[in-house]
């Protein structure tokens, strides 16, 4: 019984306050509200650029459903209906395949979120070095062996 309860502790660890004055706290705490403004900001600009795309694209189809249907026929339509969805489709081959991403909504937004983010933080200066060591120091995770030892434990 006594295993299981320092494993789930190591699992779980309280929170320790080595010095809750220390100046690198303050530095954290800055920075994380820096990284805040940058996600809100990439997020904005990731959400206008999604819905922008997916208003051309609308335009584009409403522009010819009235030309092929209300103006011309679709003999002739059909062709330029073709090659243009088929030139929209052609720049999302090369993006699927340098991000290895699915191709939904959530796997464009996550990769242009992280485009959007890392330029923003490059020209804010934004140093993800310091940001992640000081993650690191006051936010500790348990590491991998940790829980591998305590899946193991708990499995026998």
């Amino acid at each position: 019984m006594g295993e299981v309860t320092k494993s789930i502790e190591c699992l779980l660890p309280l929170p320790q306050i080595r010095n809750p004055n220390d100046p690198r706290r303050k530095d954290l705490k800055e920075l994380e509200a820096i990284k805040k403004a940058i996600d809100q900001k990439s997020h904005s600009l990731v959400r206008r650029e999604l819905q922008a795309g997916l208003g051309y694209m609308i335009l584009q189809t409403a522009l010819f459903m009235r030309l092929t249907f209300w103006e011309l026929t679709w003999t002739l339509w059909s062709q330029y209906v073709f090659m243009s969805h088929l030139y929209t489709s052609w720049p999302v081959t090369p993006f699927l395949l340098r991000t290895s991403k699915e191709p939904s909504f959530e796997g464009f937004y996550q990769s242009r979120f992280e485009s959007k983010q890392r330029k923003l933080m490059e020209a804010q200066n934004f140093d993800v070095e310091r940001y992640d060591e000081l993650k690191k120091l006051f936010y500790p995770k348990p590491s991998s062996a940790v829980v591998s030892k305590i899946i193991g434990s708990i499995q026998n």
